[in-house]
């Protein structure tokens, strides 16, 4: 219990010294570019006359960034500098500057937006300052008109974005460089440190000896699987400082083989999770001291092996040494055909002892032998890909024609509105555009949020440094604190990045520049002019995406189950009268369980959008229900994984020793194809409800089948159409007929000892495929029954009978 709690207690303590860290870098890139706009030589601030887009440039670098991120973010900034450079100085020789009024600038900003977002392999942070760079050169070319050359405000908007991107580098350096490969380092240590607690607690709880005590463990698995996920997803997004600051492992893909034994070390856990969360009554039957006690050692193996990994942190094509132990647990397999849940956790830690992968079916020695010539390939593939992403797709197109009809319109109104403060419309959406969809109404309130907290803040501090203190120049020292402030505010669900980056750029352009209007004057203009750009961004977003996210959420749950449906399909094993299966069938299954993942996780990103936006006069979005599907497709996307894992084997095990096992592998068919049967019609009938816009279709077939609707009648005039048996009995089935099966394989004697250890195999991984059969069926029937409560949800009038 203490070492669980001092594990989360370290992670917390270092995810908080890792945010002060980038608080305190952030607010020393700042203050460069603060010392730098106000207490230069002339000469110097001549060039800086547009200390707003260093801040913005700063900012969007900086903040919890790592040395090789930063570099990656100044390398985007010297793209988005070089586009806009050439298009305002051709757009400026062609249209004079004395000639650019409040819609010629708008159009051209407009233009420019357009081509600068049209290439889908441009990075998004390339084109957010971009934005901003064509903003502020073409309002200001309004404003000054001819007083000013044709390249003056570019080589002047590009001085200042130079002078952000500099500071953001010596923020990195100072005092000490912030490598990004020891950051990844630190926190996979976290990560394996992690995992080896989740698997003593899941270890401790099958073992318990009462169900209070399991439920316990159970708990603190819960909480370090949280803890855990925070940690992956730290590593994996240090990941590309790193590959910035060792450039030859991009070349090398070691980036795509860390994540891929990460991946193999999470899941065998979350296949203990299930196993221990499918109905196990505690103390479980088959765990007697002897197995507890090789658990035990297996616990103490596997923590050897994860603490190796993490001193040296080599998953860089680098395999620590470890002892193979195969078949630890043939002594239990008697536990196989009694307790599938057991079985299967058994089986979870065999993989993890065993060090196997069952993400991805790779031949390492290929790979390996691949990588000396295969340079000369991924360079070819790169330019290909490159050369791909130069012609547009659909969503590229709408994302172009998005950001240009608002940023154009932005600086239009803008500058109708308040010509001397046209930026800020502008320049407030400039830097909130992403290439997917977003919660808008929830961004646009916290940066309406975070701008006006930000300006509050800058204009009192400015109040009290002028009265109280008599030196206005050291208001600047107020931004030390808000800085940090809103670093960590970035990290809360209330404001999130974009009302963090809005708070603190409202008080950076206040107490952060000179030559303005009085600060309460200035910000109030910089809040309406923030107001009118994010009007414009909302209304343009509604126009181009009607469709809201509860609408798209359920589009998507029904695509999920069309795919889900495809990956039951692909789910067979060798029949007696076939003698080989090509392997591309079982990556077929693969394949469909990578499409499956990534659905379900824009299915989440879509629930979490519908959670959070208005629902003016629609219904409520039940976002219980689909929380509760998200969980069950979850888990079902890992029990696929170990659907294809298990099929694979438990085929290749059959044609090692010919009739002999094909005999018994028709058994095995028998039992799939019920599953399958008993599946099919279900996700049909889901899949074909969820995409009804309408309950009347439902309500006239069900006429049309002479079926009672009324809720509170029982009678079916129709019962042999309807007949459902109960869903239980149904999972009940399917397992009892999977461990029959095993027990007629445990049963069948042989004086070989090779066929004797292609039994034990056979057993285990047999099992395995009978569990997670069994656990999609159990799956399905929960998702099954929360569409059921989402039709009622949604039909409260209806008298149909959903059941």
């Amino acid at each position: 219990m203490s070492s669980t709690t001092s594990t989360i207690a370290k992670t917390r303590s270092e995810l908080f010294q890792t945010r002060l860290g980038s608080a305190l870098r952030t607010t020393l890139a700042c203050s460069i570019v603060g010392v730098t706009a106000l207490y230069s030589p002339e000469h110097v601030k001549s060039y800086i006359k547009f200390p707003s887009i260093s801040y913005v440039t700063t900012i969007l670098i900086v903040s919890d960034a790592t040395l090789g991120e930063t570099v990656k973010g100044c390398w985007h900034v010297l793209c988005a500098t070089i586009q806009v450079m050439l298009f305002s100085l051709l757009s400026m020789q062609v249209i004079r500057p004395a000639h650019f009024g409040d819609y010629m600038a708008a159009l051209t900003v407009a233009v420019g937006t357009f081509v600068v977002a049209l290439p889908e392999s441009t990075n998004l942070l390339t084109k957010r300052i971009a934005y901003g760079q064509l903003v502020i050169i073409y309002v200001s070319t309004v404003i000054y008109g001819a007083e000013e050359g044709v390249a003056t405000h570019s080589i002047h908007v590009a001085c200042s974005t130079a002078l952000g991107a500099i500071a953001s580098v010596l923020a990195m350096l100072l005092p000490y460089p912030r490598v990004a490969y020891y950051e990844a380092k630190k926190f996979y240590q976290l990560y394996t440190e992690n995992t080896s607690e989740r698997l003593n607690c899941n270890i401790e709880a099958i073992s318990a000896s009462d169900n209070s005590t399991a439920v316990g463990f159970k708990t603190q698995a819960k909480y370090l699987s949280t803890t855990g996920a925070k940690l992956l997803h730290c590593v994996t997004t240090t990941l590309d400082g790193v590959y910035w600051e060792r450039p030859q492992t991009i070349i090398s893909n070691s980036r795509i083989d860390l994540e891929e034994k990460l991946q193999d070390l999470d899941i065998p856990i979350r296949g203990m999770d299930i196993a221990l969360s499918s109905g196990m009554s505690f103390p479980v039957g088959g765990i007697d001291e002897e197995l507890r006690g090789v658990l035990l050692d297996c616990r103490e193996q596997i923590s050897q092996k994860l603490d190796q990994q993490a001193k040296c942190f080599v998953p860089f094509d680098v395999t620590t040494a470890q002892e193979m132990k195969q078949g630890i647990f043939n002594k239990y397999l008697s536990i196989a055909y009694k307790d599938l849940p057991t079985s299967f956790f058994l089986y979870c830690v065999q993989l993890l002892v065993d060090d196997v992968s069952i993400s991805k079916k790779t031949d390492h020695a290929l790979k390996k032998a691949q990588k000396s010539s295969d340079c000369c390939q991924w360079c070819f593939n790169k330019i290909s890909e490159l050369l791909k992403n130069l012609i547009p797709s659909y969503k590229g197109l709408i994302f172009a024609f998005k950001s240009s009809l608002s940023l154009g319109l932005a600086v239009l109104l803008g500058l109708l509105y308040d010509r001397k403060n046209a930026y800020w419309s502008g320049l407030t959406i400039a830097i909130s555009f992403v290439t997917g969809r977003q919660p808008t109404f929830l961004v646009a309130n916290s940066r309406v949020q975070g701008t006006a907290i930000g300006s509050i803040y800058g204009i009192i501090c400015s109040f009290i440094f002028q009265k109280y203190v008599g030196v206005v120049d050291l208001r600047f020292l107020a931004l030390i604190p808000w800085v940090i402030f809103a670093s960590f505010l970035r990290h809360s669900r209330m404001y999130g990045q974009s009302g963090a980056i809005s708070a603190v750029l409202g008080a950076l352009l206040i107490l952060g520049r000179k030559n303005y209007s009085t600060p309460t004057e200035f910000g109030v203009a910089r809040m309406a002019e923030a107001t009118i750009g994010l009007t414009c961004l909302i209304v343009v977003e509604i126009i181009l995406s009607p469709s809201r996210a509860a609408t798209l959420a359920k589009s998507e749950l029904s695509q999920t189950l069309r795919t889900l449906q495809d990956c039951i399909k692909h789910i067979a094993m060798i029949t007696p009268s076939e003698r080989e299966i090509p392997s591309s069938s079982y990556q077929a299954l693969r394949e469909e369980q990578k499409k499956l993942k990534s659905l379900v996780r824009q299915l989440g990103g879509f629930t979490e959008e519908a959670e959070v936006e208005p629902n003016f006069w629609f219904l409520p979005f039940h976002n219980t229900c689909y929380n509760n599907m998200l969980k069950s497709l979850s888990r079902m996307v890992d029990l696929l994984l170990f659907v294809a894992y298990s099929m694979e084997h438990v085929t290749q095990l059959a044609q090692k020793d010919g009739v002999i096992w094909m005999d018994i592998q028709g058994r095995g068919n028998e039992n799939v194809k019920i599953f399958k049967d008993r599946v099919d019609p279900i996700l049909k009938s889901l899949e074909e409800i969820t995409r009804m816009k309408s309950i009347k279709k439902i309500e006239s077939d069900l006429k049309n089948l002479n079926v009672a609707q009324d809720l509170e009648s029982q009678e079916y005039l129709n019962a042999d159409i309807l007949r459902i048996l109960s869903r239980d009995e149904e999972v009940d089935s399917i397992t009892n007929s999977f461990l029959q099966h095993l027990e007629e394989i445990a049963d069948k004697t042989h004086t070989n000892k090779d066929e004797e250890t292609l039994k034990v195999q056979m057993l285990f991984h047999y099992s395995c495929l009978g569990f997670c059969t069994s656990s999609l069926m159990r799956e399905i029937v929960k998702i099954e029954s929360e569409i059921k409560e989402l039709c009622i949800w949604e039909n409260p009038s209806s008298e149909t009978n959903f059941k």
